[in-house]
């Protein structure tokens, strides 16, 4: 492509990049603009839920009130949605959550060292409203209706406004235990030490410390190249239990230095983290050498395919299990940001005995309840 005149020639590849930039800064305007209209929409029903509380504590209205209050504001506003008595009672329930002793301490707990300054008082509150307000009103009602620990409750509303999860992504990771795994199993990385502090945040959320892949329905031993087969084939489900954010690139990717050639297991591009996120596939247990051609993988990516822009690229190995303080060691002298995560292919217990069983905190409640008519 050459204009009349101007020396300068538009190759075809520097077209596709033009178009591609637009494209992004064109999705990126719209999705800011979602996001404007969600905030202030989330900001009105906030203000909407504490004024019914404060009006119902000041002078002492009933509940009834909400009923009235739904009538005379749909006939206020025919075209406007939102203004149901249904949508009214959960205003007051989402202000209510959210003012609460127990979730305003869990939001210092997770938050306040990050803070400059003491996390209180009005300062507090504005971290909530805009924590809250970076969420989709559909899903506070999907989380309160679903979710009563606060600390539960935080960890799904910060991931969700961090990874821009949709419902169905959210309703995923809540089914398989990403609140669980993430506070209870250890996840074994070396990002502090070879990432920046803002970036090291953001690749621990990335990471999981185990992976649910159960929806292969593998029941019994196979080889690394089939556990990857079975992936592509339920390619969907896979990037849904990564977490949103994982852009498919490539199995087998092929990586070239000099005469030689080495794949990469599986490839993936994060759109927030904007880093490429590769994958090893290990059936069997952590071994330390693994570490090694991660690395060295990572050090090729970042030279040969990293784009401009883009953050160090990412390695995750899977495996069927890990020992944390091997891992450790292994990753002690690695430059390149490697996490190693387990994956298991079934249910900890039968499908017959799910549900079935006493849990730990009801097994501990026995326990205690035995010592003490031996007291």
């Amino acid at each position: 492509m050459k204009k009349a005149g101007d020396s300068t020639i538009l190759t075809a590849s520097e077209y596709r990049r033009f178009i591609s930039d637009l494209k992004t800064r064109i999705t990126a305007a719209r999705i800011s603009a979602a996001r404007s209209v969600n905030r202030d929409l989330i900001l009105l029903y906030w203000d909407i839920g504490r004024a019914i509380v404060e009006k119902q504590e000041l002078l002492g209205w009933g509940e009834s009130v909400i009923e009235l209050l739904a009538r005379d504001l749909q006939a206020a506003f025919p075209g406007a949605k939102g203004f149901s008595s249904q949508n009214l009672w959960r205003m007051k329930q989402f202000y209510v959550t959210h003012t609460s002793e127990e979730f305003l301490a869990q939001v210092v707990r997770e938050l306040g060292k990050k803070q400059s300054g003491v996390l209180k008082g009005e300062k507090l509150a504005q971290v909530v409203r805009e924590l809250a307000a970076a969420v989709p009103w559909g899903h506070h009602v999907f989380l309160l209706g679903r979710i009563k620990s606060a600390s539960e409750l935080f960890y799904y509303l910060r991931a969700t406004a961090q990874f821009g999860w949709s419902r169905n992504v959210l309703l995923n990771q809540i089914k398989a235990g990403a609140y669980e795994r993430a506070k209870i199993e250890k996840k074994t990385h070396n990002f502090p030490a070879v990432l920046p502090e803002y970036l090291t945040e953001q690749a621990d959320e990335m990471l999981k410390s185990s992976y649910n892949l159960e929806f292969l329905g593998i029941r019994r031993e196979i080889r690394e190249r089939e556990l990857e087969d079975r992936l592509i084939e339920r390619l969907r489900d896979f990037i849904l239990e990564l977490g949103y954010g994982f852009c498919f690139v490539g199995r087998q990717h092929r990586l070239a230095l000099g005469n030689k050639e080495y794949f990469i297991d599986l490839l993936f591009y994060h759109r927030f983290l904007k880093a490429l996120v590769a994958f090893e596939l290990k059936v069997g247990p952590f071994e330390p050498e693994f570490a090694g051609k991660m690395d060295f993988y990572l050090n090729l990516l970042n030279d040969k395919e990293r784009g401009p822009g883009d953050k160090p690229s990412i390695g995750i190995i899977l495996c069927a299990e890990k020992d944390d303080v091997e891992v450790e060691y292994a990753l002690k002298s690695k430059t390149n940001p490697i996490g190693v995560a387990a994956y298991h292919l079934q249910s900890k217990l039968p499908g017959e005995l799910k549900g079935k069983l006493p849990t730990a905190k009801q097994l501990a409640g026995v326990v205690r309840a035995e010592m003490e008519v031996r007291k």
